[in-house]
C-alpha cells in the first residue's frame, strides 16, 4: 500500500479541495456547542468502552506512523543534515512515509471526534481544545496541498506525541489510575512540541531565500502564528492546571 499510494493524486486533490477544511470547521463548531447545549440539563454518558477503543485506535495509528516518519526523518539528518530535514520536501514523495502523511492529514478530521467524547461525557470543554483542532486541521490541509518546508518535523513531532498522549487517554479510558507526573509530561511534550515549531518558523524566515526551502511568507506567517498561539495557550494550561492548583492544595 505504501509503494503503490499515489501521492501525486492525494496532493492534487488537496490542492483543490483544501478549502473543505474551513467547511468542516463550521460544522464542527456547530455540532460540538451544538450537542453541549442539549446536553446541558441531561446526564453525561459514560461511553468508557467507546474512548477507550476510539483513543486505542488513534494511538495504534499514531504509533505506526511515527515509526514510518521516523525512519526518513533519520535517514535524512544522516545523510543530508539538520537544514534539509527542514527545508526538502522528499518527505511529502518519500515511499517509506509518504501514505502515512497523507493519512496523518485525514486523521485531523476524524481527532475532530475527541471533542464529540467530551461533550457527551459533559466534561469541561476548555477554548484551547477546540480551537487547536480547528487550526491544526486548517494548517496540516493547506501545509499538505502546498507542500511546504518544516511539514516534515510538524508531523513527526505530532505523531510522536500523539502515540504517547492517546495510549494514556486509553489508560484512563480504561479506568487505571495514572501518576499526576505522566500527565504533566505529556504536556510538557506538548508545550516542547510548540518550542520547536516557532523556532523552525524562525529558522524558516533566515532560510527563505535558500532554493532549497520551499516557504511562502503566508506559510510562514501562518505556521509562527499557529505554534506561537500554542505555545502560549499550553503554557497558560500548565500553569493553571498543575501550579496554580498544585499550590491551592497546599494552601488548603
Amino acid at each position: 500500500m505504501e509503494q503503490s499510494f499515489n501521492e501525486r493524486e492525494a496532493i492534487g486533490w488537496m490542492q483543490e479541495n483544501w478549502q473543505k477544511s474551513l467547511i468542516l470547521s463550521v460544522a464542527y463548531m456547530v455540532l460540538i456547542f451544538g450537542v453541549q447545549y442539549l446536553m446541558k440539563d441531561r446526564r453525561g454518558y459514560k461511553l468508557r468502552t467507546p474512548l477507550a477503543l476510539w483513543s486505542l485506535g488513534l494511538a495504534l495509528f499514531s504509533a505506526i506512523g511515527t515509526h514510518r516518519t521516523w525512519k526518513h526523518m533519520v535517514s535524512i539528518l544522516t545523510t543530508a543534515g539538520f537544514k534539509q530535514s527542514v527545508c526538502n520536501q522528499a518527505f511529502y514523495v518519500d515511499p517509506v512515509c509518504k501514505f502515512w502523511v497523507y493519512l496523518f492529514v485525514l486523521s485531523k478530521v476524524l481527532e475532530l471526534g475527541d471533542t464529540v467524547f467530551i461533550v457527551l461525557r459533559k466534561q469541561k470543554l476548555i477554548f484551547l481544545h477546540w480551537y487547536h483542532h480547528i487550526l491544526t486541521l486548517i494548517y496540516t490541509w493547506y501545509c499538505y496541498k502546498e507542500m511546504w518546508s518544516g511539514g516534515g518535523w510538524f508531523i513527526t513531532l505530532n505523531l510522536t506525541i500523539h502515540t504517547i498522549m492517546y495510549s494514556y487517554y486509553t489508560v484512563r479510558a480504561l479506568g487505571f489510575r495514572s501518576p499526576r507526573w505522566i500527565a504533566m509530561a505529556i504536556t510538557l511534550s506538548q508545550i516542547l512540541q510548540m518550542v520547536i515549531g516557532v523556532t523552525l518558523s524562525i529558522l524558516l524566515i533566515l532560510w527563505r531565500e535558500d532554493e532549497d526551502c520551499i516557504c511562502t511568507w503566508t506559510g510562514i506567517s501562518f505556521s509562527f502564528l499557529m505554534y506561537l498561539s500554542y505555545l502560549v495557550l499550553f503554557c497558560n494550561f500548565f500553569s493553571k492546571t498543575y501550579l496554580v492548583s498544585t499550590q491551592k492544595m497546599k494552601g488548603e
